[in-house]
């Protein structure tokens, strides 16, 4: 009796099988098409998420270190957001039906509370290497990611005169390990200009799973590499440092899924208000340089960029006969695609050797500013 009515809403134009059929195939389409919302929305680099994080360097970066120990603590807190376009249209091909399904999607993605915390044990050799003062890092972290999905799909044939719409609304909360990330630096000094070169990389046994909304590991490695700058004057109190790097990815074996090639550039400028305390903007451009593999063909290719902007204040100051470094900044995020955008606060505090000249001048000695 159900099908029946519901047949001659229509006209009396579908047959009551074939409404079984259409519906049981547009429910299909929705579920592919919230698939293609959620993967759109967080993305290019696979669920959103980039093994660099944007702002992960800072004032100092390239600057030369104390030989010895270090060790560095950071609490991170991210809250993004992404939609797409107002209504997003694909056409797909189901079966051997063969019809042209229009879907339409509106979808939101809201990561709203990301807190991560790492610890970054650094060895500083005091022999040279290559001629230049290298160090040795390991990173390790635990973090909370909390996100949200909601998202409304209509879906409609031009054989049948009738269109479904579907709402969904999904939430998780995880807590877990982040990755495992060593880093190698290498830098040289020339008066008032610093060279770094650098390399690190993911080693994936944070918590993952492929089923999960929000994730705290990546699910597949990667390394990542490049150059710093840090123009440091003494005298003057003026600093500036920039940073520029590639992350490759490799496939990830739950997936199959291969996030393609990423630039990052991040700068930072500051200016000593006294031997102990500066301030000055920040800011990074992230750009996807190839696409994604392994993702749906109505997806790929796809490539994200987002840009921020910020400010930071960083204090020195003498911990029992070492030296310790406060920083604080945060970044707002725009010019967005295919990526979220929003804002992020990070609190860094390294404790390392005191510097000989920390009694004379503005220490040159900051590290950067670690991942997770």
């Amino acid at each position: 009796m159900g099908e029946t009515r519901r047949a001659d809403i229509f006209g009396g134009q579908v047959s009551p099988s074939q409404v079984r059929i259409w519906s049981r195939v547009l429910t299909a389409c929705f579920a592919v098409a919230i698939v293609v919302s959620s993967t759109t929305m967080s993305l290019a680099d696979e669920d959103g998420i980039s093994f660099w994080i944007p702002g992960l360097f800072g004032s100092l970066a390239a600057a030369p270190l104390q030989p010895g120990w270090s060790l560095t603590t950071t609490y991170y807190h991210d809250n993004v957001s992404a939609s797409g376009n107002a209504a997003l249209a694909r056409e797909i091909t189901i079966g051997q039906f063969n019809p042209k399904i229009n879907i339409n999607i509106n979808a939101d993605v809201h990561a709203k509370n990301v807190n991560l915390g790492w610890i970054l044990p650094t060895y500083v050799f005091a022999t040279p290497f290559l001629g230049g003062q290298a160090s040795a890092s390991l990173l390790m972290g635990y973090g909370n990611n909390d996100t949200t999905l909601n998202a409304t799909a209509t879906a409609s044939t031009d054989i049948i005169p009738f269109s479904i719409t579907r709402s969904v609304a999904l939430q998780q909360d995880t807590t877990g390990f982040v990755v495992l990330i060593p880093l190698f630096t290498d830098r040289w000094n020339a008066g008032v200009n610093n060279y770094m070169v650098y390399l690190t990389g993911d080693i994936p046994v944070g918590r993952y799973s492929s089923s999960n909304l929000a994730n705290i590991g990546l699910g597949h490695g990667a390394i990542d590499g490049g150059v710093g700058y840090t123009y440091l004057n003494e005298k003057t109190g003026h600093e500036f440092s920039v940073l520029a790097g590639l992350t490759g990815n490799f496939e990830n074996p739950s997936t199959n899924y291969t996030s393609g090639i990423d630039f990052h550039l991040e700068w930072a400028a500051a200016q000593f208000l006294s031997k102990q305390v500066f301030v000055g903007p920040v800011g990074y451009f992230y750009e996807q340089l190839s696409p994604d593999q392994g993702c749906a063909p109505v997806l790929c290719p796809f490539e994200s960029r987002v840009i921020g902007l910020g400010a930071q204040i960083g204090y020195i100051f003498p911990v029992a006969g070492m030296q310790g470094y406060l920083n604080f900044k945060g970044y707002g995020e725009f010019a967005n695609e295919n990526r979220p955008d929003g804002w992020n606060l990070w609190l860094n505090f390294t404790l390392s050797p005191a510097p000989p000249t920390a009694q004379s001048s503005p220490p040159p000695i900051i590290t950067k500013t670690p991942r997770g």
